[in-house]
């Protein structure tokens, strides 16, 4: 862990991009490095453009247009670098061709007429594509899955859709996250407070839900995790934390290995009185076996946490970046770079040691971007929650269980 620790405490702003047009970056996404022409980064923006950058120098190789709602998700294929899908609110997953920025979508795939999705993902073989869509008629919200071997071709009957799970979660489904290894194993988010874990190789939506964890409140972060990736960290729209321990399913010991209603009270063990005003996210660094937490304080710096059963511990603070709220990271372990974009527009790129070409910072856009009704929060409920709480020890055991 030295080693980790070390490079993530040496990090400093290698690259800087600021906008000509200001927009929130959303989502980033980095192309499989299986290409002659090297790696791209995806970058979803609130102005509903996707932005393709070369992720050594940050230029913008060209974007993509024609999402007519918010961008909820971006990501390219693991085995074909050159296919990248995006997801909107406007009903629509498409997908894009790499190798040209700027051209309209091979594909475009739809479910029902109702469905405005607010996450996505895609299954580490590739066959699946699976988006959550927000509420539907103030009591349902649904899971979409296609295959994506013919999903929007001639082969595909009607809108392409493979199936729909629809009784799973009564909220905006915020998050979907296949597992990084298993193809059938897949943990869904939602502002019913609710994560959900299925085995889809079992069919019906019943046998394929194995648990339901209980946030106890509104999830905005799901992240696979642990050396058998067993574990789940949920973050909430509330910055609160929970990380469970599936693995332990069935034996009597607790789901919970730690959990915090509010991370905004904590003061993190070597941050010398550091503060974490919100959350922005989680990673797991598998060559490290750690997990790692993304904290902000409002003024800009950002903060590295490493959480495990003992709670958050400071790693690193980045400080002279952003101005304003960050909104996404992504972490590339090939070349020990941390990329960032946020509420100011700025795209950064941080490496251990790292020399800033471009001196000089953007002034905030927080307050005065036309743009920002265009990237809503999700909305809280204060509905009953299923299953009962997930504090405590054993407080999820009545809203964890083996189906």
């Amino acid at each position: 862990m030295e080693g980790v620790e070390e490079t993530l405490r040496t990090l400093s702003i290698a690259r800087r991009l600021r906008p000509e047009e200001p927009a929130y970056l959303l989502d980033v996404a980095l192309q499989p490095a299986a290409s002659a022409r090297g790696s791209a980064l995806a970058v979803t923006c609130s102005d509903l453009s996707l932005h393709l950058h070369d992720n050594q120098t940050l230029a913008l190789l060209g974007r993509y247009q024609g999402h007519t709602d918010t961008l909820c998700g971006v990501a390219f294929a693991h085995a074909s670098p050159d296919v990248l899908f995006s997801a909107s609110a406007d009903g629509t997953v498409r997908v894009w061709d790499a190798r040209q920025p700027g051209a309209y979508a091979v594909r475009v795939l739809t479910s029902d007429a109702s469905h405005r999705y607010c996450s996505f993902d895609r299954s580490c073989d590739d066959r699946l594509l699976c988006a959550g869509t927000e509420q539907v008629d103030e009591e349902d919200s649904f899971l979409v899955f296609w295959d994506a071997r013919v999903a929007g071709t001639k082969e595909a009957q009607g809108t392409g859709v493979l199936g729909v799970y629809s009784e799973s979660h009564s909220d905006d489904v915020t998050q979907v996250r296949f597992h990084p290894s298993s193809k059938d194993r897949l943990a869904s988010g939602s502002t019913d407070g609710l994560v959900n874990l299925f085995d889809l190789s079992r069919g019906s939506e019943d046998e394929a839900l194995l648990a339901t964890c209980n946030s106890g409140s509104s999830a905005s972060t799901v992240v696979w995790a642990g050396e058998e990736l067993t574990r789940i960290l949920c973050l909430t729209h509330d910055e609160g934390l929970h990380l469970w321990d599936i693995g332990r399913l069935d034996t009597d010991e607790p789901l919970t290995v730690h959990s915090v209603g509010d991370a905004r009270q904590l003061s993190p063990p070597g941050g010398g009185g550091a503060s974490v005003d919100y959350l922005v996210g989680g990673m797991w660094l598998e060559d490290a076996r750690r997990l790692v937490v993304v904290g902000g304080a409002s003024g800009g710096t950002l903060h590295l946490m490493e959480c495990d059963d003992k709670g958050l511990r400071l790693l690193s603070s980045l400080q002279g970046g952003h101005t304003s709220t960050v909104r996404c990271f992504l972490w590339d372990a090939v070349e020990e770079a941390l990329f960032t974009g946020g509420e100011d527009g700025q795209l950064l790129l941080w490496k251990p040691g790292g020399e800033e070409l471009t001196p000089g910072k953007r002034e905030t856009m927080k307050s005065d971007s036309v743009l920002k009704l265009r990237s809503r929060p999700h909305k809280r409920h204060g509905h009953e929650r299923r299953g009962g709480g997930g504090g405590g020890g054993g407080g999820e055991r009545n809203s964890a269980q083996s189906l």
